[in-house]
């Protein structure tokens, strides 16, 4: 789709950059890798008075993560599993709360992720060394992966031990 841009600015989130720039009135973001082609008009740039690329590019980044689908979750850790948290091990979900470690170490946190599903996959991934606190539906999905992976060993065991072709 072509479109006429004003250009304001570029702006590096890591290492991905971003253009910023008005399209008829209305402030647009463009990720540059994305732009195709570009051609420079002959017509001058309408640069807004006052406008401030790095206000601009904080409020926007905030408004586009509160926008993201996001599951909140309660979980106990023991201090391996929160180390590996903190390490970066688990890239779909973060720790957004830490409260300090119980009589046994352990450590209460709040986790989040986009999905339900993420979290869920988080807390299979770190198995004894974490227990969920909360919500229901979470404890109950990790409940029901355990209980089908297990009907899934199961059956493989079965089918292992009987020879293919006989009869029961």
């Amino acid at each position: 789709m072509e479109r006429v841009v004003d250009p304001l600015g570029l702006v590096a989130k890591g290492s991905v950059w971003y253009l910023v720039g008005d399209v008829d009135g209305e402030r647009r973001t463009y990720r540059a890798s994305r732009i195709r082609e570009a051609e420079v008009l002959q017509q001058p740039v309408r640069r807004p008075d006052g406008f401030d690329l790095a206000t601009y590019w904080a409020g926007s980044r905030a408004e586009f993560e509160a926008r993201l689908p996001r599951f909140d979750a309660t979980l106990l850790l023991t201090p391996d599993a929160l180390a590996r948290l903190r390490g970066g091990w688990w890239r779909y979900a973060r720790l957004v709360e830490e409260a300090p470690p119980d009589a046994d170490g352990r450590v209460r946190c709040v986790v989040r992720g986009d999905t339900l599903e993420v979290v869920r996959d988080l807390v299979l991934g770190l198995g004894p060394d974490v227990e969920v606190v909360e919500p229901a539906e979470l404890h109950a999905a990790v409940v029901a992966t355990l209980r089908a992976s297990l009907a899934n060993l199961r059956r493989i065991r079965r089918s292992r031990r009987s020879p293919a072709g006989s009869a029961r």
